[in-house]
């Protein structure tokens, strides 16, 4: 794999993996859930995926591996847990792809109306059309990575000042100021409404992004610089647009569209609520533009997922987990056969799983892969104490707890219907690895070091069930049930980090990770 990937295009890379689809709709999603304190649950999210994107930042500057999400739990936790965690993203991130198409085709049903059917589902020719899709962008990613770089950073320009254009024409258009206290106070929902927007109302859905910063670190020059600024500047710039079309959108509407309340919000029309309030303050010249800018920010998001989950394929090859023949490269450094695997599962979920549910996987399956940051970065301060860090995690015991807790109440908002979805998908993870290691024997597998996971899901899916969000049943309310959640996950935190590899073990994984190396980049080391 080459080192090819500078700052600005690895920052361009999360950028364009955070404003996908999500920014046209997620201001409405936010306001349904909590109103104007939507603008609190942007603060949260934000400050949760900082939080997660700063242990991960001084990880891949130590250790920056090809779909580090899924290969760095390897090295600080073993097999099982890797497996476990890289299965869980796999399975995500080849949903963000499915999603991501399936956006594109949404924004184009005025051109081609045919694409779906009158039950509003992608009609045959439809499905066909997202299969093409799927092939144009794992064709463009086996160009290799500097050609996939340049391509999405000439997009990602697009994405950045259309939706910064569109929140300030709105913004010094029209602003309400009295939207903030009727029509049910500025939290009308209370505690609930801000914690479901966090979760289900695309809060974590449209930031999560950043996370292809991470799995392209083995391709990214001087790692240890380039991937903390990247991440922080990425999600910064990211929170800032979004807090602004989140502002513009609470602002810009009127009496009419408020009497029935904000969970009763809609908008008609392909293009959704921003467009409309853009076209009902006159700036018909930006809803001009929103159709192809729709379509080129889905667009870039899919070809974003499509490359960094071909990495997160060849990183779980080498964790054991699928078959060795999808760690090759082709001769432009890329895992081609990853790619092809992942473009026939993405595919799949088209014809397996309606599309609400393919939403409420990808968001709940990514963030459980991402708690892993927060315990592997203690557990490296012990494995390679000696290394060199650009960037150190301020208090790391305390921050790292914070950002563990922060990602299992993630995960436990998503809801009680969420979480039977992620089971079944661990379920089959869980049978996926005992049939890889049935003829190798179960001994070389890490079991010691992946105790905590077992009380750490399962605790998450009974206090799942028990709560109030998603289905649950109810019996914990909110608040109380907060405190089990963060009980819970400073219990495991804590366990997890004792349970970290032994020296000898982890030195034994990095040989074979740098033998790896000499044969993947060919640098002389």
């Amino acid at each position: 794999m080459q080192r090819s990937i500078g700052l600005l295009s690895l920052t361009f890379v999360a950028i364009s993996g955070i404003l996908g689809s999500g920014w046209l709709f997620a201001p409405l999603m936010a306001a349904q859930a909590a109103g104007p304190s939507s603008l609190i649950a942007w603060m949260i999210g934000g400050f949760a995926m900082l939080l997660l994107a700063a242990t991960f930042a001084e990880i891949a500057a130590i250790l920056p591996v090809a779909g580090g999400i899924g290969r760095v739990p390897h090295f600080s936790h073993g097999s099982v847990v890797s497996m476990t965690m890289g299965w869980t993203a796999w399975v995500g991130y080849n949903t963000t792809a499915t999603i991501e198409v399936e956006a594109v085709l949404r924004y184009s049903k005025s051109l081609a109306p045919w694409l779906y059917g009158s039950d509003g589902l992608l009609s045959p020719a439809g499905l066909a059309v997202a299969c093409v899709l799927l092939a144009v962008f794992t064709v463009l990613n086996a160009f290799g990575v500097r050609f996939f770089a340049r391509l999405n950073t000439a997009l990602t320009w697009v994405k950045i000042l259309v939706p910064a254009g569109l929140a300030a024409v709105i913004l010094t258009s029209e602003f309400r100021y009295a939207n903030f206290s009727e029509y049910g106070g500025f939290a009308p929902e209370g505690l609930k409404g801000i914690l479901s927007a966090i979760s289900t109302g695309g809060v974590i859905f449209a930031l999560i992004g950043f996370r292809h910063v991470i799995d392209m670190a083995g391709e990214a020059r001087n790692p240890k610089v380039n991937v903390p600024l990247a991440l922080v500047i990425s999600l910064v710039v990211c929170l800032l647009i979004y807090g602004g079309l989140q502002l513009a959108f609470l602002g810009a509407l009127d009496q009419s569209q408020l009497k029935q309340g904000w969970a009763a919000l809609s908008f008609p029309g392909e293009l959704g609520p921003m467009a409309a309030l853009a076209t009902a303050v006159g700036a018909l010249w930006i809803v001009s533009i929103l159709d192809s800018s729709a379509r080129i920010s889905s667009f870039a998001s899919a070809l974003v997922s499509v490359g960094s989950n071909a990495r997160l394929g060849l990183a779980m090859a080498q964790n054991g987990l699928f078959p060795k023949f999808m760690e090759t490269l082709s001769a432009r450094g890329v895992p081609l056969f990853a790619l092809l695997i992942n473009f026939v599962v993405s595919a799949l979920f088209f014809f397996i799983l309606p599309f609400n549910e393919v939403l409420a996987l990808n968001t709940s399956s990514i963030v459980l892969s991402f708690v892993v940051g927060p315990v592997a970065v203690l557990a490296f301060r012990q494995l390679m104490a000696d290394a060199p860090r650009a960037f150190v995690l301020p208090a790391a015991p305390v921050t790292g707890c914070l950002a563990f807790v922060v990602a299992s109440l993630i995960i436990y908002w998503s809801g009680w219907d969420t979480m039977l979805h992620l089971g079944v998908c661990l379920v089959i993870g869980f049978l996926l690895m005992i049939y890889r290691n049935s003829r190798g024997g179960f001994d070389s597998l890490d079991w010691r070091e992946a105790a905590w996971l077992a009380p750490y899901l399962a605790g998450l899916v009974l206090i799942s069930w028990l709560g109030s969000f998603g289905g649950g049943a109810g019996y914990l309310p909110v608040g109380p049930d907060i405190a089990v959640v963060s009980a819970l996950a400073v219990a495991v935190y804590i366990l997890a980090v004792r349970l970290r590899l032994r020296q000898d073990k982890f030195d034994l994984y990095m040989a074979e990770e740098k033998a790896d190396e000499r044969m993947e980049y060919g640098d002389g080391t």
